[in-house]
């Protein structure tokens, strides 16, 4: 029995989908930024996924291109109006929208459903680390890590923005994986 050249590609455009997906949340946790070209890759990911996923199911259109952008489209418009109402941050609704396209359409909600839980764990454990977490020690660290993690203290005690692409990958990655 053969295997398509669509139907091998699957899982790796998956694989590539969810490796995309942990580098925006971990330079969203870094930095508090998503950078444009991690969603421009992600959507242009997912439209090869919806590209190869109706080729993978004999030509069904469940999983098609056109499904997937208007369920990106959609998310993108919901998410825009949560970012004007200075809810969710830019790179966030970008993530988010992409992310939309990656997933298959009949699992939108699912999606989106799933993040927003992340997102809420995500802010109940900021808010009880707001309890144990103490100042920053004066001195700067040398490795990245302890810099970071540095950082998120201050940000932790200030009652900074949370790292929303976390919960985009976590919710992503629940319905890819």
């Amino acid at each position: 029995m053969s295997m398509s050249a669509s139907t091998m590609l699957i899982p790796g455009l998956v694989m590539a989908g969810a490796a995309l997906l942990l580098l925006a949340a971990g330079h969203d946790f870094v930095a508090r930024t998503v950078p444009n070209w991690l969603a421009g890759a992600l959507a242009l990911l997912g439209i090869a996924l919806r590209l190869a996923k109706p080729l993978a199911t004999n030509g069904t259109v469940a999983g098609g291109l056109i499904a997937g952008l208007a369920v990106g489209g959609v998310v993108f418009i919901l998410a825009a109006i949560c970012w004007r109402r200075g809810l969710m941050g830019g790179g966030d609704v970008k993530l988010l929208a992409a992310t939309a396209i990656v997933v298959p359409p009949s699992m939108a909600l699912n999606f989106v459903t799933a993040v927003a839980l992340s997102g809420g764990v995500l802010a109940v454990a900021y808010l009880l680390a707001r309890r144990f977490v103490g100042p920053p020690r004066p001195q700067r660290p040398h490795s990245l890590l302890a810099r970071t993690l540095r950082v998120e203290c201050w940000r932790i005690r200030r009652g900074g923005p949370l790292p929303y692409a976390c919960a985009i990958a976590a919710g992503g990655l629940f319905i890819l994986l």
